[in-house]
């Protein structure tokens, strides 16, 4: 995935570490990276989560490590992405993309036949992180 950076080159894809207040490290952050100018930036579909994130941890969190794509399916996406190689196929990435929405709607349905009110407010939440779709239009 690629994206083009206000100096003009081509910012690409990472997974990276975001360290929050020198104590809390955030495994798995996806981001835009250019190697011209080293710009940075976390791609907008996982921003609100993980500015979310760091809002719950307060002004002195604790020392502790959180994996992002455990708390957001894009970078759970892009995780299983490329532990099979496949992170910059955009092709892969949206085949991906429609497996675990499909596998979302099915744990949905039988979330609701079950009356899971949690299950079904998380499956939800989930969803509308995958409904943030600019990464791959």
């Amino acid at each position: 995935m690629q994206k083009r950076c206000h100096c003009g080159d081509i910012m690409t894809m990472k997974l990276r570490t975001v360290i929050f207040s020198g104590k809390v490290e955030i495994d798995n952050v996806p981001i835009f990276s250019c190697s011209a100018c080293h710009r940075s930036e976390v791609i907008p579909e996982v921003k609100p989560d993980l500015t979310g994130l760091i809002a719950q941890l307060g002004a002195e969190p604790d020392k502790q490590t959180f994996l992002f794509n455990e708390c957001n399916e894009w970078a759970s996406l892009l995780v299983e992405a490329k532990a099979y190689k496949q992170h910059t196929d955009r092709g892969a990435v949206e085949r991906l993309f429609e497996e675990r929405v499909n596998q979302l709607l099915d744990l949905y349905l039988l979330a609701q036949t079950l009356n899971d009110e949690a299950w079904i407010q998380d499956l939800d939440k989930r969803l509308k992180q995958l409904s943030r779709r600019t990464l791959l239009t």
